[in-house]
């Protein structure tokens, strides 16, 4: 790709000479780089300047590191590396950065090129230690994991009409929707739960049984629960199985999303499952390298693609860091010696139905890094797959990721995050995401809108029936439409629900079942 010649402007001649960086281009460099640090996003209507100054060609100005510099730029821009507007940003950032480098050395008469370099490779240094690890997928060419599918389409029953008719709808049909995600709002006690479960039920039996789940339920399953009809009923017909935690071990060793062969992706994983515990448990620096150690020391006793568990790594942060009680050895302790999870599967429990119940009785630290991991290897283990096939119109799905009480990742920072990706990304490869919470105020986020990226919503009896405006925005409804919403929320009882659904009329009540 070829970006035109690069133009530096009098204040890159200047500096150059003033800071002695040898020629032109390294300041330029540098100043692109000082610019995109302060993330700016600039306008090339606005901001584009003329092209005065030495012109340099793109080789001889970015170097052999000219596709870091593109990559850098596509990334801040959210661009193709083929945009020919990506010289002309150059451009701008460059200039923007050498405005502020030469203001910086107008107000600071004493200040040399030397402490000026010094000061931002200590600070991106800094920096780089501190950042969050990207929550993008990590490579795992070690992955042998196969999924089984269904491209049969899921004509699901999900209610019945004021005249007894059926109503079905089919979330996997192309044509009416461009995914299988869906999100149900309903108060406790309106029958969402028992709504999911149908919906479940009926997801098996459409695939033949080819199509699994995982029921992630954050509140925790009771005994007046486990033993009513409705879950035994939904149990047996789905034959899925109870993880009650922490009496059962989930069957995952949550370490093996990462690729144990291939060094780099090693590295990139053990970065992100660092990360996932800093978050939770709250680490300090010190403690975040003493984690990144105990799990690379892990990794390197194991071999022929073999992994370790969360037991190997708190007796190499022991080793490390001695016997004293810590925040991190508290997580760790939590996670390793309640059996929460079974280490010797492989992820194999993709081929299965599990109902995964986090006991009240865990800390909530315990319980949040316990589902992080448990999504986050849902996620990579799909990310690394093919995508799945479209045939007839019907897209080919793999597996159901249904989260009871989503509110409660909705109140943490770094869950909404992998669960904005999820829902973005794996659509693809054949998963379908149900969000389940008691409001829908927890999927309108300031920073997402969650249920936007839910093709089908399901609203059933909520305390805020009222607010028409939130209502419509979950709904995806116009406000032309407020008033036939308005007289049915005035109406609507529990196990009733609205919806969005392409086979039934909108905004109209029906009878789950």
């Amino acid at each position: 790709m070829i970006l035109g010649n690069q133009h530096i402007n009098k204040n890159g001649l200047d500096l150059t000479k003033k800071l002695n960086l040898g020629s032109e281009n390294h300041i330029s460099r540098i100043a692109l780089a000082y610019s995109l640090k302060t993330k700016i996003r600039l306008s090339i209507t606005k901001d584009l300047k003329d092209s005065r100054g030495k012109a340099y060609k793109d080789d001889t100005f970015f170097g052999k590191y000219k596709n870091y510099y593109i990559a850098l730029m596509c990334q801040h821009y959210n661009l193709h590396k083929s945009n020919t507007d990506i010289g002309k940003y150059v451009k701008m950032h460059v200039d923007h950065g050498l405005g502020m480098i030469n203001k910086l050395f107008e107000d600071n008469v004493n200040y040399s090129g030397f402490d000026f370099l010094i000061d931002n490779i200590e600070s991106g240094i800094s920096e780089l230690e501190s950042s969050n690890v990207s929550l993008e997928h990590i490579n795992n060419y070690n992955q042998n994991i196969q999924k089984t599918h269904s491209c049969n389409p899921w004509k699901l029953l999900v209610g019945i009409d004021d005249e007894g008719k059926e109503i079905y709808f089919t979330p996997n049909d192309t044509v009416l929707y461009s995914n299988a995600h869906i999100a149900v709002a309903g108060q406790s006690g309106s029958g969402k739960t028992y709504f999911a479960q149908r919906i479940l039920e009926r997801i098996v039996d459409a695939s033949d049984y080819q199509t699994n789940f995982l029921f992630l339920d954050f509140k925790g399953i009771s005994d007046s629960e486990k033993d009513s009809d409705e879950f035994k009923g939904f149990f047996k017909s789905t034959q899925a199985e109870l993880i009650d935690t922490p009496n059962k071990p989930f069957p995952v060793n949550p370490l093996s999303f990462i690729d144990s062969i291939n060094e780099n992706n090693k590295i990139l994983g053990i970065n992100k499952f660092v990360d996932i515990i800093t978050d939770y448990a709250g680490l300090g620096k010190v403690q975040v390298q003493q984690l990144k150690e105990a799990t690379k020391r892990a990794f390197d006793n194991h071999h022929g693609g073999k992994y370790p568990t969360i037991q190997e790594i708190l007796s190499n942060v022991y080793d490390i860091a001695g016997e004293k009680p810590s925040t991190l050895t508290e997580i760790l302790i939590g996670l390793s010696e309640i059996n929460l999870f079974d280490t010797n599967n492989d992820g194999a429990f993709l081929n299965k139905n599990y109902y995964l119940s986090l006991s009240g009785d865990l800390s909530r630290n315990v319980r949040f890094t316990a589902a992080f991991l448990i999504i986050n290897y849902i996620y990579n283990t799909f990310m690394n797959m093919e995508n799945s096939e479209v045939k007839n119109e019907i897209k080919g799905m793999r597996y159901v990721l249904l989260i009871d009480e989503a509110h409660n990742v909705f109140k943490d920072k770094k869950s909404k995050e992998i669960l904005e990706k999820i829902l973005r990304e794996i659509r693809s490869k054949g998963v379908s995401v149900v969000l389940l919470s008691q409001g829908i105020e927890e999927f309108n986020q300031p920073s997402f809108d969650f249920s936007s990226m839910c093709e089908t919503a399901f609203l059933m009896n909520i305390k805020s029936k009222n607010d028409l405006k939130i209502i419509n925005k979950f709904l995806g409804f116009s406000d032309k439409e407020s008033s036939k919403v308005a007289r049915s929320m005035e109406q609507i009882q529990n196990r009733q629900a609205i919806s969005n659904i392409k086979e039934f009329e909108r905004a109209r009540i029906f009878n789950v079942c």
